[in-house]
């Protein structure tokens, strides 16, 4: 027989015959470490044009997951194809190194800052905490086979970089940027903080949804007005957070709505409830009205400042208008809580209305009110319907899922808190159009990315920065105990804490005595203990990596996140 291998032609490798991945591709990397081959591409390629791919951070906590080695793997195609297309491509990386997700971590292992550990050391076991994942973190993404500078990582708690954010924080400042406002805010009960918008979720959620008369305080009054006649006419509101009813303070109807007064009987009780015209039908039916009779209609516009009683507080509230008011749902009239709502919150301030927030930092009513008094906010609202069930004012109840916001961290229900907070404005000195030039400069891949960062910048509120934690970048400022002004020489105290930032880290903030820097006007000045909000950490990697690396530069040509 014969034999045709002996026939063939075939190349002669070195090539084993099996491909050993496993065993071949650890000791490739390996061997491309001790050769310092990225190093020497720098080396090779240094004066070249340069192309940068700025490395937005992963957070410094947990394994990396598919989600990580997407984002490192595509990084890397495109580093390593601008270095074969003749570019200098250096590639930092970078890790989020500060926030609620490791101070949750840490609190397992030493408990809560302030209680079972001081701050200082709490924020110490932290550092050593966030380390480690770091760490953990470059391990693996080294073993993936990404190119970078490694050895030089940025982290967001070095001290230097701790002192940058501060410095970028004073730049904002500078600008005119950042407001001081009591604003209602997204409250997480269980990080006992404010939250920004880019950390709320929103999940279904069953509550108890009640419709609420109040009644007319002077009938004379209303019959003048409306032209209606009647002997005990009540408005109705529909809420779903009967909680924020000890809030109340106000009920809003719209100038150009037209309302009717529907008289009748509910189980026997007589009735006079004014609502939305364009709503009269459903809350009929909604509410099991029998005999029902229809006023003629009377629109908002004459209805504003007249007096209305608190359905179950001694307390006496006026109807207002509100152009937020709709006939979408509810009943055409909305009960106005400044201290739980934006919408309320904005409204309110042009009627000088109190935002009055009773709910302490911990979720609980403070002990001095009526009816929810030391009660927690999840277990207020039973009482709250309670008492309007005894006042006779509870119209109807009933339970709706509905889409409510969530904490991303804790996934579980927030609520709208007015506390005073620190914000970086969009509208006090022109931030606004200013950002929306910058969008335009931008060139988005895909290009539908435009359009939902322009409706972000059009739909978001102001950014609200500050945070009631432990583990953070401080907003080291000092603020007049009577005026609530920032002090005159921030900038250059801003400098002064930063450059004590640098040598110790952010302890140097929380350990400072103000008589410190302030000498004898320390007694007239507060210091901050808020912290940053981490977004703003990572939010400013281009001041604290772009412009402090000689290697890269500002503007970056390449984000490539999400």
């Amino acid at each position: 027989m014969t034999d045709y291998k002996a026939t063939l032609n075939l190349p002669q490798t070195g090539f084993p015959m099996k491909a050993g991945l496993s065993q071949r591709e650890p000791a490739r990397l390996k061997e491309w470490q001790q050769k310092q081959l990225y190093q020497k591409i720098r080396e090779t390629f240094a004066g070249r044009p340069k192309f940068i791919l700025h490395d937005g951070p992963p957070y410094a906590n947990g394994d990396i997951h598919i989600g990580h080695a997407v984002n490192k793997i595509l990084k890397d195609m495109i580093v390593k194809s601008r270095t074969l297309a003749g570019f200098d491509a250096p590639y930092v990386p970078g890790w989020d190194c500060h926030g609620l997700p490791i101070e949750l971590m840490v609190e397992k292992k030493v408990g809560k800052a302030g209680h079972k550990v001081d701050a200082g050391t709490f924020r110490k076991k932290c550092r050593e905490y966030a380390s480690k994942q770091v760490a953990g973190q470059k391990s693996d993404f080294m073993r993936l086979g990404v190119f970078g500078d490694w050895d030089n990582p940025y982290l967001t708690m070095d001290f230097v970089f701790e002192a940058n954010i501060i410095r970028s924080l004073g730049k904002i400042v500078d600008n005119g940027h950042l407001q001081q406002g009591f604003k209602p805010v997204h409250w997480c009960l269980d990080c006992a903080s404010a939250l920004a918008e880019a950390e709320v979720e929103y999940e279904d959620k069953t509550s108890p949804a009640i419709d609420v008369a109040f009644p007319v305080v002077d009938v004379a009054d209303f019959v003048a007005r409306s032209g209606i006649e009647a002997s005990a006419p009540a408005l109705v509101i529909w809420t779903t957070t009967p909680w924020t009813l000890p809030a109340n303070r106000a009920v809003a109807v719209h100038p150009e709505l037209d309302y009717v007064l529907l008289s009748g009987e509910q189980d026997g009780v007589a009735r006079e409830l004014l609502v939305a015209e364009a709503l009269a039908d459903d809350l009929v039916a909604r509410w099991g009205l029998d005999n029902v009779s229809r006023s003629a209609t009377v629109t908002g516009s004459k209805l504003e400042m007249m007096a209305l009683q608190h359905p179950f507080l001694e307390a006496q509230v006026p109807v207002i208008f509100g152009e937020h008011v709709t006939t979408d749902a509810g009943t055409g009239l909305v009960h106005t809580a400044p201290g739980h709502g934006a919408d309320d919150f904005v409204v309110g301030k042009q009627y000088d209305l109190d935002p009055i927030s009773p709910v302490l930092d911990n979720g609980l009513f403070r002990d001095d009110l009526p009816v929810v008094g030391g009660l927690h906010v999840s277990k207020a609202n039973e009482s709250v319907i309670e008492a309007l069930k005894d006042s006779g004012n509870l119209v109807k109840l009933a339970k709706i899922e509905h889409s409510y916001p969530h904490c991303w961290r804790h996934k579980t229900p927030l609520i709208f808190r007015a506390t005073a907070q620190w914000f970086v404005s969009m509208d006090q000195a022109g931030l606004l159009p200013r950002a929306r030039q910058e969008v335009d400069k931008v060139q988005w891949l895909p290009e539908w990315g435009k359009a939902r960062i322009e409706g972000m910048l059009t739909d978001r509120p102001d950014w609200c920065i500050s945070r009631q934690r432990t583990w953070g970048v401080p907003i080291a400022l000092f603020v007049n105990r009577e005026t609530g002004e920032l002090h005159p020489q921030t900038p250059a105290l801003i400098e002064q804490v930063a450059e004590r930032v640098e040598k110790a880290g952010i302890d140097a903030w929380f350990d400072l005595e103000p008589a410190e820097l302030l000498g004898e006007d320390a007694d007239q000045y507060s210091k901050v203990t808020d912290t940053l909000d981490v977004w703003f950490d990572s939010g400013v990697t281009h001041y604290c990596v772009l412009d402090q690396r000689e290697q890269l530069r500002a503007p970056a040509d390449l984000y490539l996140e999400g």
